[in-house]
């Protein structure tokens, strides 16, 4: 105990001496820990909302869905009431402004939501639309597109309708799903009136229903499941809804948890990094310790009790402040959340926190603090006195285990499983090996190879990079991976648009009409070229349904093995198919070949995208019966095609032969391109104005839409990116006020022999620039390897990299390290030094 005690007052007093420097430390892993504990308590909030306010979510304690009427249910008898939808997309038109668009429309019937409310201005429009008259709501973000206001009209297929109110929430409604598919309700009792429920029309018809709180819905429905699954009505109650709901954030969650993570391990790096520089000052003093008969044990423990100390109190800081930032979050994620999120500290995730930043710290802090035991007490007379090398010291090798464990541990409490979090783990220390690498061979190549016809101040600044005590590796892994990330996120975010940006090609299509009747094509075909737009394709299109394959329908299939099953997408899907005998652009046969079908009673060969084909378990020569319209119809897989769904085109996952469909009952598709987006407009209301039915999807619409998703998407990821980068720029800082006398020293040395304040500040302000610009540059370096990897084989796009933005990040990057050394060495340059030496 004694010695207990005298340990901890020999690092409470050497702690006094240096505390400026220790807690210098600190602030390297408090940003990491406030990310890790905002995150965390904000996930723990989001459960408990979602737990709480589930029956919000769904709206209802059941809903039944299918794509035909539901007919009598024995659902009806039981509930306490009841509710009905039928939705569907459709072109609405604002007679005001004379344009239109794209929106879901849900004609609603009953007093549903039942839980919840439909959330509008005025307060009252949720309940007046619904009083027999033809009134509508409209969803915010669509009145604020076209300018409408309450008291305005909407036209929905034949019928016009009074805008009661705008629509600000709705059950299972985020910013999200309004941004892709803004919403319009209308009464139920006129949807048959607007002629817009016709054959080929994606309708999907929905019951929702209430029970008592004491019904047990999940025990309620079970004997109807097998009978619903038959009829493919889907069901969904409040715990399915909320599982579902828990699982998606709780991914999110585990995700932003990892960038928290990153953020936390540059911290620790920094720690590393500003402990060795400790260390090495403290060299001599421990020389002196062990000259006095302390024991190298007792000499380890006095200054691991100090970094114990500051890692405990940058963890609780740390803590501190992520229980803050979680009051923020809410407002980050608004567009994402299906529910109204609490904020109330979790001190489970503040615990966690705490004890996790504590941990790392210690251990990337072990790595230069180990090297004290082997201090001998020589080295108070010979400063040149062996150590152990790393190579030779095992503990050390032991410490990286432990880190590296820890991190792979750390990501498998977050991730599905040991494949992904050894993915992770993989990725970190590529990253940090990749970036480690370029430091060190950077300063390699400097000290082999600086030339001396450089400029002095020049040469002296690259020289500095590789001085006693440097900070350079330290800086290019922390600044470099915060940049990396930031990079990767615009690379990707650039790529994406550029692949949908179709519309400034000339030979790609840029509109699309489809739920075109056989009785309109020719009138629509006729309106497009009237207004000197081209038909580029016209296609017929034909829904079905898989009942067999291989003589198993979806019952028998259910009952074989798990490793003979085949993939109940392919009975649950409905198929729409076209038929032809040759090729598209988009197209490329992979497998098999193309079969016609010249004469009746010859056999029909199906072709079906090989990605689809090989995800469903479906083989060339299987046989496959469809349901067309009633009518069961066999076929065999006959090929695979490579399917390019991201071009404009007419693609589809199973392809017929021609003379087998012609007279099945059918709707058509028409593509065309418009020269600019005046002309796309005008072709559209048009098309809407005369055939009402019709839906028209343009390109540029989808560009807007996909640019503001891509946009609320990366502001979160700039956010979380965001704390790897003020953890960079804080272990800068740290660094430099680290070597600031080491820069004192040099700086009164060259000013000695007779270097100008000029040439002083120069040297300063290109070391600054070089250590920016190899930090900027690795970490761009690593976002363009991580771009190509993204592109090849996640996306699969072509690889296009983003020099424009590399090259404002470079910019931004440099400038703020070299306006952070100027700063700190500001004051040094402006002293003479006589004042330095006196004050040091």
């Amino acid at each position: 105990m004694h010695r207990f005690l005298w340990i901890l007052k020999m690092a409470l007093r050497d702690f006094r001496k240096n505390r400026a420097k220790l807690l210098l430390f600190v602030s390297s892993i408090v940003i990491g820990i406030a990310a890790l504990v905002g995150i965390s308590s904000f996930g723990d909030n989001l459960e408990k909302d979602i737990d709480s306010q589930a029956k919000e979510l769904l709206g209802a304690d059941l809903v039944l869905e299918n794509n035909q009427p539901l007919g009598e249910q024995a659902m009806d008898t039981l509930a306490d009431d009841i509710a009905s939808e039928i939705n569907f997309a459709s072109m609405v038109a604002f007679p005001k402004s004379g344009e239109s668009r794209l929106v879901q429309v849900r004609a609603l019937e009953g007093a549903f939501p039942f839980y919840g409310e439909l959330v509008t201005t005025p307060e009252t429009a949720g309940r007046e639309f619904r009083d027999g008259a033809k009134k509508a709501l409209v969803e915010k973000i669509l009145m604020d597109q076209f300018g409408a206001k309450v008291g305005d009209s909407v036209k929905v297929g034949k019928v016009t309708f009074l805008i009661a109110g705008e629509l600000h929430e709705a059950p299972g409604q985020n910013g999200i799903t309004a941004t892709v598919a803004p919403v319009v309700y209308v009464p139920k009792k006129y949807a048959e009136e607007t002629g817009l429920i016709q054959y080929g029309s994606r309708i999907n018809y929905s019951r929702y229903y209430s029970f008592g709180e004491q019904v047990d819905v999940e025990k309620l429905i079970e004997p109807f499941e097998d009978a619903w699954e038959e009829a493919h009505i889907d069901e969904d109650t409040v715990q399915e809804r909320k599982e579902r709901t828990g699982r998606s954030f709780e991914n999110l969650s585990d995700f932003l948890s990892l960038v928290a993570f990153i953020a936390l391990l540059l911290g620790c790096v920094g720690v590393a990094s500003a402990v060795n520089v400790f260390v090495k000052e403290k060299l001599p003093a421990v020389a002196v310790l062990r000259c006095l008969g302390v024991s190298s044990r007792d000499t380890f423990l006095i200054y691991l009790s100090q970094i114990i100390l500051m890692g405990l109190a940058g963890s609780i800081l740390g803590a501190g402040l992520g229980t803050v930032i979680q009051f923020v979050l809410p407002e980050v994620f608004s567009d994402f959340l299906p529910v109204d999120v609490t904020v109330e500290i979790s001190w489970a995730a503040v615990g966690f926190g705490v004890v996790t930043g504590l941990l790392i710290s210690i251990l990337f802090a072990l790595l230069p603090l180990l090297k004290i035991r082997n201090v001998p007490p020589m080295m108070t007379l010979r400063t040149d006195a062996d150590m152990m090398t790393f190579v030779r010291d095992p503990w050390r090798w032991l410490v990286m285990v432990v880190i590296t464990l820890f991190v792979f541990g750390f990501s498998l409490s977050l991730l599905d499983g040991w494949e992904e979090a050894l993915g992770f783990t993989g990725f970190v220390l590529l990253a940090f090996g990749v970036l480690w690498m370029v430091g060190t061979g950077v300063m390699w190549l400097i000290r082999k190879f600086l030339p001396l016809s450089l400029a002095y101040p020049i040469r002296q600044s690259l020289a500095n990079l590789y001085r006693p005590n440097n900070q350079t590796i330290s800086l290019i892994a922390t600044i470099g991976l915060g940049t990396a990330m930031i990079s990767t996120l615009f690379f990707v975010q650039n790529q994406l648009l550029d692949q949908v940006k179709f519309a400034d090609k000339e030979d790609q299509p840029n509109m699309l009409f489809f739920d075109i009747q056989t009785s309109q094509v020719e009138g629509v075909k006729k309106a497009v070229q009237e207004e000197g737009l081209p038909i580029m394709q016209e296609v017929p299109i034909v829904t079905m349904r898989m009942d067999e394959i291989n003589g198993l329908d979806k019952s028998e299939n259910r009952d074989l093995p798990e490793e003979e099953q085949k993939s109940n997408r392919l009975y649950n899907r409905e198929f729409r198919v076209t038929y032809r005998d040759s090729l598209i652009s988009s197209e490329t046969l992979v497998a098999g070949e193309l079969h016609k079908v010249t004469q009746p009673g010859d056999s029909i060969f199906v072709s079906f995208d090989q990605g689809y084909a090989e995800r469903a378990g479906v083989e060339l020569g299987d046989e496959i019966v469809f349901n067309v319209q009633g009518r069961p119809l066999k076929t065999y897989v006959g090929s695979f095609r490579e399917v390019n769904f991201r071009k404009v085109s007419t693609n589809f996952l199973v392809l017929f032969p021609a003379n087998v469909l012609e007279k099945a009952p059918k709707f058509h598709v028409v593509i065309t391109k418009s020269k600019n987006d005046q002309q796309a407009a005008n072709v559209q209301n048009e098309i809407v104005r005369k055939f009402p039915n019709i839906s028209v999807i343009n390109l540029g619409m989808i560009v807007d839409t996909l640019e503001d998703i891509l946009g609320k998407i990366s502001f979160v990821i700039q956010f979380m990116a965001l704390f790897s980068i003020v953890t960079g720029i804080l272990v800068l800082v740290s660094s430099l006020i680290i070597s600031k006398y080491q820069r004192m020293r040099e700086s009164i040395l060259l000013r000695t022999l007779g270097a100008s304040n000029k040439v002083v500040r120069k040297i300063n302000t290109l070391e600054y620039f070089f250590l920016g610009s190899l930090a900027s540059l690795s970490g761009i370096l690593l976002s363009f390897v991580a771009t190509a990897l993204l592109s090849v084989f996640v996306f699969e796009f072509p690889v296009k990299l983003a020099w424009g933005s590399a090259l404002v990040i470079y910019v931004v990057i440099t400038a703020i390290t070299v306006l952070l050394g100027w700063l700190n060495g500001k004051n040094i340059i402006n002293k003479p030094p006589m004042q330095i030496l006196r004050g040091s």
